[in-house]
């Protein structure tokens, strides 16, 4: 008998995919049933999220799900929503939600960490929860939030799988995994911060039980079963936060760093436990929770945003930039074209990703490129030397050698960050899954079926299944001058 089927939505920020997978020892199945956009708009003064339209494109989806599962004649057991990271919604007692979630890209956050350290020290805050300070964490956003007061109806604040959750099954709850992200989670207990809470005058009640990954949240909703022929669907938590259901889809190697790569970055390296000491401080790194225990240690940073950013201006312009043969001319080109500092905060959303680049170039005393394919390649091989930055420190906080990197994610098609990476880090790279957050989904779903009996189990399946490309190490002169001037670039954008 066939194994039952499962359902993963993976919605990332901006665009969504419904998938139809399976996974046991005899097959990995990811079969891409529906894509959709759902670009943030400006409501009411703020870059929002439209959640009826991402809900309605997820009901859309198990319905064609559900009709490809009757063409093969196998059943639907569940369905895992995950997500990015960090934005959420305010729902009523009904768990309706009361206004539509605000994008992390917002500017009300300005001056909210300024204001979150007046009510608890920094220091404090990362003793807490092990977390990285950044302006989009959901901490500021709700300390954000709160100067502006809260809805007099609000009774759950719920991250975005979790809304999507309530709205299948009427259960309102928030996944570890995900709620590492808001840097409100204690890394002792894994639990609420309670007195983070009350420090940041945060109402108690809006936070919601959490459950650990693999957890059953509840049946299908009767309406939504009957509208999607999905009766007797369960619905599961998988990892909810998209990049820790990528590295449970990751055959991690031991010793071995991953990357998810996209729209942003996330490096680092699974562990049994969270380092929080004064290293890991001082380098702002994160200890997300993963899945069945695990801790990511990571650092966030940016990605290819970058490049997308400046294809959209580039279209806007009238200018067809095709993406293969964009990188076909990074890759011929024998010169370096410049470095930037990746994670700067000018580039989180400007008017123009092209300016702002322009402007950090003169900044650092380089002359500002103009051409795609030379501004493809300042970012690309800024990339690859952020990442082995990030590495190195990595290696220095834990006091282990990293000893080669898998990437995943879409990022991993890039052949030229690829190798660019191995090169800089001195170590092999393995590249793909690219649908490593859907697989990573559908494997803690197949988990929590009884297909597996551990996330290793799982993972030595997907391996038996995937044949990631490697690339080696290529050094040469010009690599070793590109890494010297970077580290001139970072040491002074960095740290300005």
């Amino acid at each position: 008998m066939a194994a039952p089927l499962h359902i993963a939505v993976d919605l990332g920020a901006g665009s969504g995919r419904v998938f139809l997978g399976g996974a046991s020892a005899d097959e990995l199945l990811i079969d891409e049933i529906r894509r959709f956009t759902y670009p943030p708009q400006r409501i009411d003064g703020h870059l929002r999220w439209d959640f009826e339209r991402i809900v309605q494109e997820i009901q859309s989806g198990l319905r064609e799900a559900a009709s490809r599962a009757a063409v093969l004649k196998r059943h639907v057991q569940s369905i895992g929503v995950d997500s990015w990271g960090v934005d959420y919604g305010l729902t009523d007692s009904d768990g309706r939600l009361i206004e539509d979630p605000i994008c992390y890209r917002d500017e009300r956050t300005a001056g909210a960490m300024d204001a979150a350290f007046h009510m608890m020290p920094k220091a404090e805050i990362f003793k807490r929860t092990g977390s990285q300070f950044l302006p989009i964490n959901t901490l500021f956003q709700l300390v954000a939030h709160a100067s502006e007061g809260f809805p007099p109806r609000a009774a759950r604040l719920l991250l975005v799988p979790d809304l999507v959750n309530v709205r299948l099954t009427g259960r309102a709850v928030t996944e570890y995994t995900n709620a590492t992200t808001t840097q409100l989670v204690n890394a002792e207990t894994r639990r609420w911060d309670a007195e983070l809470i009350a420090a940041m005058a945060l109402p108690r009640h809006l936070f919601a039980p959490l459950v650990d990954a693999g957890s059953v949240i509840g049946p299908l909703a009767d309406d939504d079963a009957r509208s999607t022929g999905l009766d007797g669907a369960i619905v599961v938590a998988p990892a909810t936060h998209d990049t820790g259901s990528a590295v449970a889809g990751t055959p991690l190697l031991d010793g071995w760093a991953y990357i998810s790569s996209g729209t942003w970055s996330l490096v680092g390296v699974e562990r049994a436990d969270a380092l929080i000491n004064d290293a890991a401080a001082a380098h702002n790194f994160t200890n997300e929770g993963g899945a069945f225990g695990t801790v990511r240690l990571l650092k966030n940073s940016m990605g290819l945003w970058l490049l997308e950013s400046c294809r959209r201006e580039w279209q806007t312009a009238g200018v067809d930039v095709d993406y293969g043969h964009l990188l076909e001319k990074v890759a011929a080109a024998e010169d370096s074209a410049g470095f930037i500092y990746p994670d700067d905060p000018r580039f989180l959303n400007p008017p123009s990703m092209l300016a702002m680049i322009a402007e950090q170039m003169r900044e650092t005393g380089q002359e500002a490129v103009s051409s795609p394919s030379h501004v493809a390649k300042v970012i690309l091989d800024s990339l690859a030397l952020r990442y082995g930055s990030i590495i190195a420190t990595i290696e220095s906080v834990t006091g282990r050698a990293i000893r080669g990197i898998h990437i995943v994610g879409g990022g991993s098609r890039n052949a030229y960050l690829n190798q660019a990476t191995a090169t800089v880090t001195s170590v092999p790279v393995l590249a793909g899954p690219v649908e490593a957050t859907v697989i990573g989904n559908v494997a803690v779903q197949a988990i929590a079926a009884g297909e597996f009996a551990s996330l290793a189990e799982a993972r030595r399946a997907v391996a038996e299944h995937m044949a990631p490309e490697r690339f080696d190490p290529k050094p040469t002169a010009r690599w070793s001058a590109a890494r010297a001037k970077y580290e001139e670039i970072e040491d002074r954008i960095g740290r300005s």
